[in-house]
């Protein structure tokens, strides 16, 4: 499974942390790819990453397919390596290793979420936060930065809009940032994309908009799956009384182990072509609705995808409480590699067939419902775990601030009536 971070982000970061670990501890073999210039590994070109830079994750995904032919290849993109996964995706088409894919709190269009995170105030401070992250990372890299760059625009730069003015833009040559946002967005690349691919977005997300998510064009691609909460934030989800869990990295595992027990993966794929006109085709499209259950849309009226029937627990497997080892880091110019290598037993990934042009699309053989079908429904027992903590929660908390809130009371009315006596006199 390969790991592609968030802006700013690296092998470092917490939540890379408990991704790698959780899914180790299944029996994942799990490959973190650092954006140029992070993960303690120096800028030596004068090239950098952007939300739009596909090239490395290309060059890894290919490295490590040759390294492992027979094995098959997971990705999953965080932030803006999701929106750099989908739009390698739909840039390869059929001509990828990579047989399954999550997009974990995407941006989707980055035109739309610039114009938001300088809407209201609570936006405003995180985008400031990301910009002290952009900047501490130019600073990282001066020697190379203040030469191609516009050094000083880069310092007085109080947001991410201005960063990428004096850096971003520059260093992809590009006219306006805004000519930048529009090439990046993985949006249109959604339609290209041919490997099975689970997109979770909460609607409360401070950062990456809902009024960004392409609902329609998910929904016209049979290969994705787009799950979106009314709760969870950015990369958030926190599960537990002492925040110690997280609800995507079960959702992201979840979905990958079906894909991998499914016959699917290791059938070979048969090219068929698909006219601009189609717009009929009839994908899983899920929506987690504010009572916990999972509900899955379609062009006709039932709006029910698949079976629900011979459905199987997937029970959790508890083997392996720990990470085994660290075989150290895969360098690839100036792209960082940490692979994390527990157990795990390679299975045979068959090959592609043949490479078609670019307008030839490819679609399993067998039926996608029987992958669809499990997975929803895990994502529904995923949701009711999270509802019942939530109301345990806030049971906890009602209790534990009623003695102060009863105690707070008196004096707070005694203090009303004071002030209502002396306006008499």
């Amino acid at each position: 499974m390969l790991v592609i971070p968030g802006l700013t982000s690296d092998s470092d970061s917490a939540y890379i942390k408990h991704l790698a670990f959780k899914m180790a501890k299944r029996g994942w073999n799990v490959v973190v790819s650092n954006h140029r210039g992070l993960g303690g590994v120096s800028v030596t070109s004068d090239c950098f990453y952007n939300a739009g830079w596909t090239e490395d994750t290309r060059r890894v995904i290919d490295h490590l397919h040759t390294q492992y032919p027979q094995a098959p290849l997971f990705t999953v993109g965080l932030s803006i390596g999701a929106n750099v996964l989908v739009k390698y995706l739909g840039e390869e088409g059929v001509n990828t290793a990579i047989v399954g894919a999550a997009a974990i709190c995407s941006p989707w269009d980055l035109l739309i979420c610039d114009r938001y995170i300088n809407r209201r105030l609570v936006q405003r401070v995180y985008d400031r936060a990301l910009a002290i992250g952009l900047k501490g990372y130019a600073k990282l890299h001066q020697t190379v930065m203040s030469r191609l760059a516009d050094w000083e625009g880069i310092v007085k730069a109080r947001s991410v809009r201005d960063f990428d003015h004096s850096s971003t833009r520059v260093l992809a040559d590009l006219e306006t940032v805004d000519t930048y946002y529009r090439k990046a967005s993985c949006t249109s690349y959604i339609g290209n994309v041919m490997v099975p691919l689970l997109c979770v977005s909460a609607l409360d997300d401070p950062v990456c908009t809902r009024e960004a998510i392409p609902w329609d064009e998910c929904r016209a691609n049979k290969n994705i799956v787009l799950a979106t909460t009314h709760h969870g934030g950015h990369l958030g989800y926190f599960e537990g009384m002492t925040a110690k869990s997280l609800w995507w990295v079960r959702a992201v595992d979840e979905f990958l182990c079906a894909l991998n027990s499914s016959s699917l993966i290791h059938s070979k794929k048969v090219t068929t072509v698909h006219s601009s006109l189609e717009t009929s085709i009839d994908p899983p499209y899920v929506n987690i609705r504010e009572d916990g259950l999972v509900t899955a849309f379609s062009n006709d009226p039932s709006g029910e995808v698949g079976s629900q029937q011979n459905e199987q627990p997937v029970e959790d497997d508890k083997a392996g409480d720990r990470i085994r080892g660290v075989n150290g880091a895969i360098q690839l110019e100036t792209n960082a590699t940490t692979q994390f290598d527990p157990r795990g037993e390679s299975t045979r990934l068959e090959d592609s067939g043949s490479r078609g042009p670019a307008k030839m699309l490819v679609t399993p053989e067998p039926d996608f419902d029987a992958v669809i079908v499990p997975v929803k429904r895990c994502l529904n027992q995923l949701s009711r775990r999270s509802k019942i903590s939530m109301w345990v929660l806030a049971y906890i908390a009602i209790i534990t601030t009623w003695p102060i809130l009863g105690s707070a009371s008196p004096m707070f009315f005694k203090k009303k009536l004071r002030n209502i006596f002396s306006l008499k006199r």
